[in-house]
């Protein structure tokens, strides 16, 4: 693991949101309601092209050719190849005050994009993670044809299982049994998810933000808001599919879950167990994020990442709640709670380098029957 950030960087940082979902999905009409909302002034957003959104009806005027800035604070930016490169060089403008003084950032992805790179990028790279911080991901899913692209298309499973916000769009014109079932996919897929509807009333556009860690807005936290352990234990498990069935469902493959640890664990473990699973499984975590106990610290330390990127971590000033313990969610594919857990408990009780290799093993598939 990298070195700890102190909470007073972590709270100076500008919060980032990324909309993502399938084609059609509504992310456009998304964007367009931030937009014209009061709660989203002095905002930028940073999207694939200005074409996509529809600014005729807003008060516009052009900063450069690929920067245009909205009545009310707002600036509208093309990303120019590079993310990193756009939102430093929006930085710098906004530093030198050739642009309004943003306080969030808005990033659209196209509809195919699987939003991990996005994501790796925003945690990982030393120039932005100086001036930014990710505070939420936000998944609009389709409430017509949620369903069908589910199972056809894994991309759309991957855009929900990353999510802090799923916007169910069209919901107006929704199957209500379908609509149904479709909510409890997305619970089961994702617990911790605020579920927000998208209706032609209109949406409760606050919910969707601040969903991180830190709040840069009055310079606090809540971690238990932004964990949502007790999510996992309440979640909803789907019914499998019959040996009759022929559709794929590739939700089947993800599972969510929370792992706690009472005692106090040791940066040497926990450095071999997050090695260890980036190594040989990291394609396959999907999202990780929580706070440790350790050895090293009376205090709570944060922890997340996506695949194999994770985050610096960051000691927090206080802990959330009287109860001193490790918590740590998971959403992967294909990998087991009991089989993490088992790491663990092999790491924990290693006496050499040689032994706590044996946990590698068990990610592997060998060996954990010697485990049960």
């Amino acid at each position: 693991m990298a070195q700890l950030q102190s909470l007073d960087h972590a709270l100076s940082r500008l919060p980032i949101s990324v909309i993502t979902g399938f084609l059609g999905s509504g992310k456009t009409t998304l964007l367009n309601k931030l937009l014209r909302h009061p709660f989203l002034e002095n905002t930028a957003v940073v999207v694939n092209e200005f074409g996509d959104i529809g600014l005729d009806h807003l008060l516009v005027r052009p900063a450069t050719e690929d920067v245009m800035v909205i009545d009310g604070g707002c600036v509208c930016c093309t990303i120019r190849g590079d993310l990193r490169e756009t939102l430093i060089d929006l930085y710098e403008r906004r530093d030198k005050g050739d642009l309004p003084p943003f306080e969030r950032v808005v990033i659209e992805t196209t509809g195919l994009a699987d939003p991990a790179p996005i994501i790796h990028t925003l945690l990982d790279e030393p120039s932005l993670t100086t001036y930014f911080n990710l505070d939420s991901v936000i998944t609009t899913v389709d409430a017509v044809y949620g369903l069908a692209q589910f199972d056809e298309h894994y991309e759309t499973i991957k855009q929900a299982a990353v999510a802090d916000r799923l916007v169910l769009t069209k919901v107006d014109i929704a199957d209500p049994d379908k609509l149904h079932l479709l909510e409890q996919r997305l619970r089961s897929l994702n617990p911790a998810a605020k579920l927000v509807h998208s209706t032609a009333e209109g949406l409760d556009i606050p919910q969707l933000f601040s969903a991180g860690l830190y709040n840069a807005q009055n310079k606090s936290l809540d971690v238990q808001q932004w964990l949502q352990a007790e999510s996992y234990s309440k979640a909803p498990v789907m019914p499998a599919l019959s040996i009759d069935d022929d559709v794929l469902r590739h939700d089947e493959y993800i599972r969510s879950f929370c792992i706690e640890h009472d005692s106090r664990l040791s940066w040497t473990v926990l450095n071999r167990w997050f090695q260890q699973l980036t190594a040989l499984r990291g394609k396959d975590l999907l999202r990780v994020k929580g706070i440790v106990y350790t050895v090293e610290s009376e205090l709570p330390i944060v922890v997340q990442g996506v695949q194999h990127i994770f985050q610096p971590p960051t000691t927090l000033a206080a802990w959330p709640s009287e109860e001193r313990k490790s918590q740590v969610i998971f959403i992967t594919r294909n990998i087991d709670k009991k089989v993490i857990e088992q790491m663990l408990h092999v790491l924990i009780n290693s006496k050499s380098y040689a032994e706590s290799c044996q946990a590698a093993l068990l990610l592997l598939g060998f060996g954990a029957e010697s485990q049960e």
